[in-house]
């Protein structure tokens, strides 16, 4: 990006100003001891609408207005929100396309700050079905679509977030570390910052699109993806946020498996009482895979959001304790014969706990399947459980990292 950039996204920072404040950029005393770094939070989940995305809605809207006066946007969670918040400011109206399938919730919350001047439709079981409708009704009705990320206005938008930290630590940092989904964030990033510092982008395991774009020289497809990271899980790259982040080096770009995700989104919760959505927590579990490149450096994580439904909570702290091997799930075939649970139980060590007990069928007359869950403080603890296990002569399926079967009866 231009010098010109800087200069927008500089303006388009003073501008939004009046709407809202600056987020808040923490230095975080736990993680900089840990790291052995000067480790600073950019609490994007401090927004009104806790996410990023009203900044690029803001700057994208501002320009349009007040010659334009409808507005369309396509999207299952942040983005909605954002569009539907500044629709509300500006005083126009938004049509806000959304998935049939989007939790409640999050419908909710877009139609309680977009209010009487954002209007939720909901189309379609997928995503891009909603689009498409999205995009329909722009042409039909001469309205205007605000995509989440590939659009200059929007990314000029999302840069006002490098323009805060550089405002609030005085200089460029040493590094920074940010979530990337459709790019239009990173790309406001870098535009601005450019070659003045280091980057780390990191990506949910199940949705690889821009290491896959940087691969291939374009944006490519990665169909299907894992939608468990939802405000990082894109399937292509915008084109527009390509541009700039085709730049960054192979080796910069990392992957994050989901479920090692939660494992910080729980910690962030329980030691320092901040609620991360995954995609928000990406930033902070990424300093593990930099820890010898950041010693002694000053190092920004982009907290993106915190739009997270504590209804999922369950669901996180068990795919959180299953990556460490603090949990497991195994089938056990279990003698049908008087003593036979007793002499499993009594093959427990002192911290594992049972926490699922199931007789599921028998498969012979003198054997039947028990569908066990097991929950320790030490990962070798199972070493020890499974060895006993198989000196008894009993035998067992250790079904913890089966995706299919887990889906089914776990």
């Amino acid at each position: 990006m231009t010098e010109n950039f800087q200069a927008m996204a500089t303006l388009a920072a003073a501008k939004m100003r009046p709407v809202f404040p600056a987020t808040p950029l923490l230095r975080n005393e736990l993680l900089s001891e840990r790291f052995d770094a000067d480790i600073w939070l950019k609490r994007e989940d401090l927004t009104p609408v806790r996410s990023y995305k009203l900044r690029g809605a803001f700057n994208a809207m501002r320009k349009v207005i007040p010659d334009q006066q409808l507005f369309v946007c396509a999207s299952a969670g942040n983005h909605a929100q954002g569009v539907a918040f500044m629709c509300k400011h500006f005083g126009v109206h938004g049509v806000i396309f959304m998935p049939v399938t989007t939790p409640e919730q999050k419908i909710l919350k877009t139609r309680m700050f977009g209010g009487e001047f954002a209007e939720v439709r909901l189309v379609g079981d997928y995503f891009d079905e909603t689009l498409v409708a999205a995009q329909t009704f722009c042409e039909l009705e001469g309205a205007h679509f605000l995509s989440p990320f590939d659009d200059y206005d929007v990314i000029e938008g999302q840069a006002s977030v490098a323009v805060e930290i550089e405002q609030d630590l005085g200089r460029v940092p040493d590094h920074i570390i940010m979530p990337v989904g459709g790019g239009g964030l990173s790309a406001g990033v870098v535009g601005y910052f450019g070659q003045e510092c280091r980057y780390t982008l990191v990506e949910p395991k199940g949705a690889k699109s821009l290491a896959a774009a940087v691969e291939e020289g374009a944006p490519v497809d990665v169909s299907p993806i894992d939608s468990f990271v939802d405000g990082a899980a894109v399937a292509k790259i915008g084109a527009r946020p390509f541009e700039t982040l085709r730049s960054i080096a192979r080796a910069d770009i990392i992957d994050l498996p989901e479920d090692r995700i939660c494992g910080t989104i729980v910690e962030m919760l329980n030691v320092e009482g901040i609620v991360l959505e995954p995609a928000g927590a990406m930033s902070i579990e990424a300093l593990s895979d930099v820890r010898r490149d950041i010693i002694g450096k000053t190092v920004v994580c982009v907290v993106t959001g915190g739009n997270f439904d504590f209804e999922r909570l369950p669901e996180v702290k068990e795919r959180a304790q299953r990556f460490a091997g603090l949990k497991k799930y195994f089938i056990l075939r279990l003698p049908q014969r008087p003593g036979a649970l007793r002499d499993f139980l009594d093959m427990l060590g002192p911290n594992d706990n049972i926490t699922r007990f199931e007789y599921m069928k028998k498969s012979a007359r003198n054997f039947g399947s028990v569908l066990i869950g097991i929950e320790t403080d030490q990962p070798q603890n199972f070493d020890g459980l499974f060895q006993r296990i198989g000196d008894r002569g009993f035998a067992y399926t250790d079904i913890t990292n089966d995706e299919t079967l887990a889906q089914f009866v776990i």
